[in-house]
């Protein structure tokens, strides 16, 4: 008893630490010193601990190739080919929130990460970048592991979309040289899974103007191939062989002229000479991925200059019918409607792809509709048939959506209705998809292809008061107004009566108070 009691006034001569082991610094009447805690392991997803710091990293699975040493923040060779930022214009303050984050996170957790692409060479370029891409020497898997909000898609190569509020940063792994991928009969790329160094990735880039690596962590700028020498002498360059690189993927020879017209590139001759040798190569594009990339080629902001290369570089003919008879069969129609949507995406505004190729197919459609009316067809059902040919002929090559197909439909079949100025124009500015169709109309009067009176009409009809309303349909049916059952009888009359058009009139009915158009 009395030995406990000593040693409990005394203190302990040998405390232990969280361990158990003996602390031989505190002894009788001295203060033990204090350990430091344990650093604190961020959370990610399902509440799992988080990827330790480089320092800390587990060894690599036996199964992803090693990626010499680029796990410490950056990959090997970094100071290789390396520029201040500051000195090039570039500042993290001009990178988005999320795009900042998921470059200090992946950091973090001891990974490589670089925003690289069309981001970087649009801050380069004085432009507003429309998004920004991250690369990384993390697997996708691992990528998973690091962010709450982020999933997996793409099976060709596997890609992850990060979210942050409503911003998504999509996060690819640094890719290896293609080696032993598979390829079908054309050379085209089935395969590209296989992951390696940021060096052997800016190789597998289509342009050295795209083979950029901003750190926004570090502030510098990693160019492995001459990118900014490019960009200073606005000259677009195929990295690698080019004919090689379009048999890898076709779809690189309209990205080709996509980059040249939007950036007003001259294209590096070795990188343009194959494309009208191998254009035929793009008939072995899904038509789905043919669709994706012809939509960012024509909401560009330079839909008609790229359209108008294509036509010169050979890639329109036989290739895509969209392109076949475009500029041939009503090149002013055409023009007026790039022209517009052009001017759209450059105000920052939206575009629908219904009204878009509603006006890219609308020559073709009319053409058709001419000559089945022609052959003894009735008007509407002629141009229904000419709907449904010049829409299959371009489901073979261009995958164009059911909606979009259903859209663009109730767009032209609402032309012969629109052009008859009836009583029907009470209940037609309540569809749903009428302010689409008198936006077309309008188009058709401004290349002339009706009279633009008409369009003045419809204009003022939208604006007017349902009093002024009724005025001007009984001005456009020669009507004297004087009574309601005198217009009643009127319209019986006209029923079967032959419009303006000498197309039957269909229907009436609609009460003078419909709701005016928004």
């Amino acid at each position: 008893m009395l030995n406990r009691l000593f040693k409990w006034m005394s203190g302990q001569t040998a405390r232990t630490d969280s361990h158990g082991k003996a602390s031989p610094s505190a002894s009788k009447g001295q203060t033990p010193v204090p350990r430091a805690p344990a650093p604190a392991t961020s959370r990610s997803r399902a509440g799992a601990p988080r990827q330790p710091s480089a320092l800390q990293q587990p060894a690599l699975p036996a199964s992803r190739p090693a990626r010499n040493g680029s796990r410490k923040g950056a990959a090997a060779g970094a100071n290789a080919h390396s520029h201040p930022a500051a000195a090039l214009g570039l500042s993290k303050q001009r990178i988005s929130f999320a795009a900042l984050r998921t470059c200090e996170e992946l950091q973090q957790a001891g990974f490589a990460a670089y925003i690289v692409g069309g981001g970087v060479r649009d801050l380069l370029l004085g432009r507003e970048p429309k998004d920004f891409d991250v690369a990384t020497d993390a697997a996708p898997e691992e990528v998973l592991h690091v962010f709450r909000r982020a999933r997996l898609i793409g099976r060709r190569f596997r890609i992850v979309h990060v979210m942050f509020g409503r911003e998504t940063i999509e996060v690819t792994t640094f890719r290896a040289a293609q080696t032993n991928g598979q390829t079908d009969a054309h050379g085209r790329m089935l395969n590209d899974n296989e992951f390696g160094t940021r060096d052997e990735d800016a190789l597998r880039r289509d342009f050295t103007v795209n083979a950029l690596y901003y750190d926004p962590i570090a502030e510098t700028l990693v160019d492995p191939l001459g990118g900014v020498q490019d960009l200073n002498a606005r000259l677009l360059r195929m990295i690698g062989d080019p004919a090689t690189r379009y048999r890898e993927d076709p779809v690189r020879m309209l990205r080709t002229v996509r980059f040249a017209a939007k950036l007003d590139f001259q294209v590096d001759p070795p990188t343009l000479q194959p494309i009208r040798t191998l254009a035929p190569l793009l008939e072995n594009v899904p038509p789905a991925r043919l669709f994706d990339e012809v939509m960012k080629l024509l909401e560009s902001g330079h839909g008609l200059a790229c359209l108008q290369r294509l036509r010169h570089e050979g890639l329109h003919h036989g290739i895509l019918p969209l392109l076949d008879t475009l500029f041939e069969t009503d090149e002013a129609f055409i023009t007026e409607a790039l022209t517009r949507t052009d001017a759209r995406v450059r105000q920052g505004k939206s575009v629908s792809p219904s009204f878009l190729f509603a006006s890219l197919l609308w020559p073709q459609v009319r053409v058709r509709w001419q000559q089945l009316h022609a052959q003894g067809e009735h008007l509407v059902p002629a141009l229904d048939q000419a709907i449904s040919e010049v829409l299959d002929e371009q489901g073979t090559k261009l995958a164009l959506h059911r909606r979009y197909q259903a859209d663009m439909r109730e767009i032209w079949m609402m032309q012969p209705r629109l052009e008859k100025r009836g009583r029907q124009s009470f209940t037609l500015v309540t569809q749903l998809r009428f302010r689409a169709s008198y936006d077309f109309l309008l188009l058709r009067c401004t290349s002339n292809e009706i009279d633009p009176a008409l369009g003045d009409w419809w204009t003022e009809f939208i604006d007017a008061d349902s009093s002024r309303r009724e005025q001007l349909v009984q001005e456009s049916l020669g009507s004297t107004g004087k009574s309601g059952r005198n217009t009643r009888k009127r319209r019986r009359r006209r029923k079967s009566a032959p419009a303006e058009n000498g197309t039957p009139a269909e229907g009436h009915g609609g009460a003078s108070g419909a709701p005016q158009a928004s």
